[in-house]
C-alpha cells in the first residue's frame, strides 16, 4: 500500500465545498423564449389569412379570435376586456417594402391602413402632415398602432401570452361530441381492444339497469369563477365500487358560493346597536371571519334584534343577549347552526370584544356576548367576530345594572331598541362577484368584416 492513499478523503467540509453545495444561488427558472412571426396569429400561433389587430398592435386571424371573445369576452394576450381590431397587410403600399420579422410596422387607427415606420415618419412626422397615405383622411399621432418593432421583441414573446399562460383553448362541437365518447381518451389501441369494445358497447346494458334503479343528483354548474382545481372524485369512485355509475371524464368540483363570495370580502363592517341604555359602535371583522360577520349584519338588517333583551350579565366578565323564538341559542340567518371560525389574531383580549355564543363546536346561531375585560380562556371555544370601537360609556352603564346573583339576570331591563348597519362588505363582493362574471364586452359583426377599428 503507497502512501496518501486516502488524502482526498477528509473528514471535514473545505471552504470550496461549503460554498458551492451549501450557499449556492438557487437556479431561477425563466420561461423560454418563443418568438411569433410577424405574419402569424397569437391565438392560433398559426399563419393568418384575414388578420386584425389590437391598439397594441396584436395581430389576430378574423376567423380565431371573434369565436374567442364571444366565449371568454377578453383580450387572449394580457386578460384585459379590450378589443379594437384593424386589418393589416403584408408590404407597405407607399414604399413597396415587404414586411419581415425585422421590419418597423406600424398601422392608421382612424383608416385601418397599414404602412412601414419610414414612410409615416418621412412623410407624416417630419412633415407634421398628419393624414392618411392613401386616403388623405386626418389623424393624430396617437393613432399610430406599432404592430412591429424590431427593438421591443417583448411582444412577440408566446411564452407570456395569457392564453398559453392559462392553457385557454377553443373547441369546436365536433370535438367536444367526440370528448363523450370514452375511447377518446385512449392514444393507441390495437385490433384486438378495438373488436373487444366494439362488442362491449353493443351489448353491455349496465348503465340503462343503473339509471333505472338510482337517480344522480344533479351536478352544479361550474364557470371560470367557481371552478377548483381538483376533480368531482367520480371517475375513481365509479371505478372502484360497482354502485356508482361509471364515469369516464374528469370534470372540476365546485367550489361553494359562499366560499368564492368570501375571497372579495376585503373590509371592515360596522353597525350601531340603539339601547335603552346608549348606543354602541361595533366593528365586524368580516375580512377575517366572514361567516359571522354576514350572520350579524343580515340579522341586523332583518331587525332581528330589535326588542331583544340582555338576559345575563355578570360584572368583569361579560353581557349576554336572550335568543327569540324560544329557540336554544336563537337562530342563524340561514336557520341553522354555523361552524365557528377561530383565527390566531382575534382573541378575547381587553374590554368590549364582541363574541358567539354556543352551545358545543360548530353550533352558532344568534346570540352572541360582549365581554367587560379580557377572557383568553375562551379563545377557540367561541368565536371573536367584533369589538366595540365607540360608546364604552354605554358598555360602563351595562356593567353596573344590579343583577340578581343567582341567575344573573339584570334588574333594569337592557334592551337593544334598532340596529342601523352603516358599512356592508357583502354587498360590495356579491357586486363584483357578478361583475366578473356577467359582464362582456359585445362584438359588432358588421365592422369585423370591413377594415376599420371596431
Amino acid at each position: 500500500m503507497g502512501k496518501r492513499q486516502h488524502q482526498k478523503d477528509k473528514m471535514y467540509v473545505v471552504f470550496v465545498t461549503e460554498c458551492n453545495v451549501m450557499f449556492s444561488a438557487p437556479e431561477i427558472p425563466r420561461a423560454n423564449f418563443k418568438r411569433l412571426p410577424f405574419d402569424h396569429c397569437s391565438l392560433s400561433l398559426q399563419p393568418f389569412e384575414y388578420p386584425v389587430c389590437t391598439e397594441d398592435g396584436v395581430v389576430f386571424e378574423l376567423l380565431s379570435i371573434v369565436p374567442w371573445i364571444k366565449k371568454y369576452g377578453t383580450n387572449p394576450i394580457s386578460g384585459e376586456v379590450r378589443k379594437y381590431f384593424i386589418c393589416g397587410k403584408y408590404h407597405c403600399p407607399v414604399l413597396y417594402n415587404v414586411f419581415t420579422n425585422n421590419s418597423h410596422i406600424v398601422a392608421n387607427k382612424v383608416t385601418g391602413n397599414v404602412f412601414s415606420y419610414e414612410a409615416v415618419e418621412q412623410l407624416n412626422i417630419k412633415t407634421k402632415s398628419f393624414k392618411d397615405l392613401l386616403t388623405d383622411e386626418p389623424f393624430t399621432r396617437k393613432d399610430i398602432i406599432t404592430l412591429q418593432d424590431p427593438t421591443n421583441l417583448d411582444k412577440f414573446n408566446v411564452s407570456n401570452f395569457f392564453h398559453v399562460k392559462n392553457n385557454l383553448k377553443m373547441s369546436d362541437a365536433d370535438e367536444e361530441k367526440a370528448r363523450q365518447d370514452p375511447a377518446y381518451h385512449l392514444k393507441t389501441t390495437n385490433l384486438e381492444t378495438r373488436e373487444t369494445l366494439a362488442e362491449l358497447y353493443k351489448d353491455y346494458k349496465g348503465d340503462q339497469l343503473l339509471a333505472s334503479t338510482m337517480k344522480e343528483p344533479e351536478a352544479k354548474k361550474t364557470d371560470k369563477i367557481n371552478a377548483a382545481h381538483y376533480s368531482t372524485g367520480r371517475v375513481s369512485a365509479s371505478f372502484t365500487s360497482t354502485a356508482m355509475t361509471p364515469a369516464t371524464t374528469h370534470e372540476a368540483d365546485a367550489i361553494a358560493d359562499d366560499t368564492v363570495r368570501y375571497q372579495y370580502v376585503k373590509k371592515k363592517g360596522y353597525v350601531r346597536l340603539h339601547t335603552n341604555v346608549g348606543d354602541l359602535n361595533l366593528e365586524l371583522h368580516c375580512d377575517k371571519v366572514p361567516k359571522a360577520g354576514e350572520n350579524f349584519i343580515r340579522l341586523c338588517k332583518k331587525g332581528y334584534y330589535d326588542g331583544t333583551i340582555f338576559h345575563r350579565s355578570i360584572r368583569n366578565f361579560m353581557v349576554r343577549i336572550k335568543p327569540k323564538l324560544d329557540v336554544v341559542g336563537g337562530e342563524s340567518f340561514w336557520g341553522k347552526p354555523f361552524k365557528d371560525e377561530f383565527r390566531p389574531n382575534l382573541s378575547h383580549t381587553g374590554r368590549g370584544v364582541l363574541s358567539m355564543a354556543n352551545s358545543g363546536p360548530n353550533t352558532n346561531k344568534s346570540q352572541f356576548f360582549i365581554t367587560f375585560r379580557s377572557c383568553t380562556y375562551l379563545d377557540r371555544k367561541h368565536s371573536v367576530f367584533g369589538r366595540v370601537v365607540g360608546g364604552f360609556e354605554t358598555l360602563t352603564a351595562m356593567e353596573k345594572v344590579e343583577c340578581d346573583p343567582k341567575s344573573d339576570k339584570p334588574k333594569s331591563e337592557i334592551k337593544i331598541i334598532s340596529a342601523t348597519v352603516f358599512v356592508d362588505p357583502y354587498e360590495e363582493a356579491d357586486a363584483q362577484v357578478g361583475f366578473f362574471i356577467f359582464t362582456f364586452i359585445r362584438v359588432i359583426g358588421s365592422c369585423m368584416e370591413s377594415s376599420h377599428v371596431i
